[in-house]
């Protein structure tokens, strides 16, 4: 089970008591309607269940601060979906109150790590809506590089939007600790 200790928190797997907590955050972000449906929720049960080790491409870990779960960060790398040593990541925090404090850089930056050190990554992307400028701070602040716009990409409730894709290289691995 991976579970990685930083300075103000801790990636752990998630239990299977927090499905609920879980899934009401997924249900309350209007970005995101696909990952409420009863599909969704059936598939979160199962994310849950495997939570802490890579299954079937997806690692999936639970973001606790000051002994609350506070949200939830993923690696992907699905079978036949991306080239050998490329890993994708997600980050959700669940309250508003608990963004803008540097839990999420935190998180990004721990996992990242992680997968340089550990799981031979040799490249590390995630994407996010154009507008999400916090995020996109995160990305910048941990030497993430703007690679693009994914035009029309991600359904939500507006339409389309556009996201922008940001990635870390291994040689650039010490960018994450500046």
């Amino acid at each position: 089970m991976i579970r990685l200790q930083g300075e103000h928190l801790l990636l752990r797997p998630l239990r299977a008591e927090e499905l609920d907590t879980v899934w009401q955050a997924r249900v309350n972000d209007e970005t995101a309607p696909w990952m409420s449906t009863p599909q969704a929720y059936e598939r979160l049960r199962q994310r849950i269940a495997n939570s802490g080790e890579f299954v079937d491409g997806w690692l999936d870990l639970g973001i606790e601060t000051g002994g609350r779960l506070v949200g939830e960060v993923d690696a992907r790398r699905p079978p036949r979906t991306m080239p050998e040593g490329v890993f994708e990541l997600g980050i959700s925090l669940f309250d508003v109150s608990d963004r803008g404090r540097g839990l999420g850089t935190e998180a990004i930056r721990l996992l990242t790590r992680y997968l340089f050190e550990r799981e031979e990554a040799r490249r590390v992307q995630a994407s996010t809506w154009v507008e999400n400028h916090a995020m996109r701070r995160v990305f910048e602040k941990l030497g993430f590089v703007e690679e693009g716009v994914l035009r029309s990409f991600m359904p939500s409730e507006r339409g389309r939007d556009d996201y922008v894709l940001y990635a870390i290289v291994y040689a650039d691995r010490s960018r994450l600790d500046a």
